[in-house]
């Protein structure tokens, strides 16, 4: 059963080009979204609902002329708000570099803040509105050598929370997604890991996003934590 209805059916998706984002956009303009993707790269995606956006999280002012042209290009305030788009570096506490710190909670954490500031408004205005916020398996324990994106994602959780308090009675959904190792670029930088076929795909997160949404006006999924099965293989 579809239970968002159609005039609900338009989304920004940050960190859109690549990985879980760019199936988010996928699986969105396939049930008849009309999406907004940003990205500092840029997506290959080409879709005639879709529409491409560069903008770097970690800068107020280009969420906010990105906010404002998502806007223009849908024709409305959209109704949902995927907070996808976030990196993370490893390093010892006393070997971490303090810009990849400070970049680390600039994309992650700020921007998140960003942009959601931006949609909310015009979410009351309207009644309906659904903020999914990616976070991560890092957002619920700690992980040697990981402290600064395990801190940002722990951030995500509890900023999740207080707002999904914050805003239920305005008929606005707030939900966190926490998914495990997910086979991706995101481990490139991680000299620890590589990305392998044992891990989840994009894809399964995507869908994982859209049970968040698809549900009925008085059904609100909090939290979901995914995971791979077998992360070791058979």
């Amino acid at each position: 059963m579809n239970y968002i209805k159609n005039e609900y059916k338009s989304a920004i998706v940050t960190g859109s080009s690549k990985g879980i984002g760019l199936a988010i956009c996928e699986l969105l303009l396939k049930e008849g979204f009309k999406v907004v993707g940003w990205s500092r790269s840029g997506s290959e995606l080409k879709h005639d609902n879709y529409f491409d956006i560069s903008c770097d999280m970690s800068d107020r002012k280009r969420v906010e002329k990105a906010y404002a042209k998502s806007t223009e290009l849908l024709g409305e305030a959209a109704a949902v708000l995927i907070n996808n788009a976030g990196f993370g570096l490893a390093g010892k506490v006393e070997e971490m570099e303090v810009s990849d710190w400070e970049n680390m909670f600039a994309v992650n954490v700020h921007g998140l803040f960003y942009s959601s500031r931006l949609a909310v408004p015009d979410m009351k205005k309207r009644g309906f509105g659904h903020i999914i916020n990616i976070s991560s398996i890092a957002g619920t324990t700690g992980i040697e050598q990981m402290s600064a994106y395990v801190g940002t994602k722990h951030a995500v959780r509890g900023i999740s929370h207080s707002w999904y308090k914050e805003l239920r009675q305005d008929g606005i959904k707030v939900s966190c997604v926490y998914p495990g190792s997910v086979n991706t670029n995101f481990f490139d930088e991680i000299a620890a890991v590589t990305a392998n076929e044992n891990m989840m795909r994009a894809e399964d997160i995507a869908e994982s996003v859209w049970h968040c949404l698809n549900t009925h006006e008085n059904y609100h999924v909090v939290d979901i934590e995914v995971r791979p099965l077998r992360p070791k293989g058979k």
